[in-house]
């Protein structure tokens, strides 16, 4: 039974979460150290292998970048 993260994409909130990102005027930088306050550790390289779709995204990371970003979660999948 194939896996549902077969394939080259590992997630399907990065090309969202750039653009939110960049929206809120944040930096991969400021939005990891952000997560950090909230205890969910990122560093800024996952941050930029999230976006481009090469790391998985834990469902408690997923609400982290919604409250940091100040959106709902729903936001992260929908296009933008």
């Amino acid at each position: 039974m194939a896996r549902i993260i077969d394939g080259d994409n590992k997630n399907l909130i990065g090309e969202n979460l750039k653009k939110l990102r960049i929206k809120a005027k944040m930096s991969q930088q400021t939005l990891s150290n952000k997560l950090e306050l909230l205890g969910v550790y990122v560093c800024r390289g996952s941050v930029s292998r999230i976006e481009d779709r090469t790391r998985t995204v834990t469902d408690i990371e997923l609400f982290a970048i919604a409250e940091v970003l100040e959106v709902d979660p729903k936001e992260l999948y929908s296009p933008q």
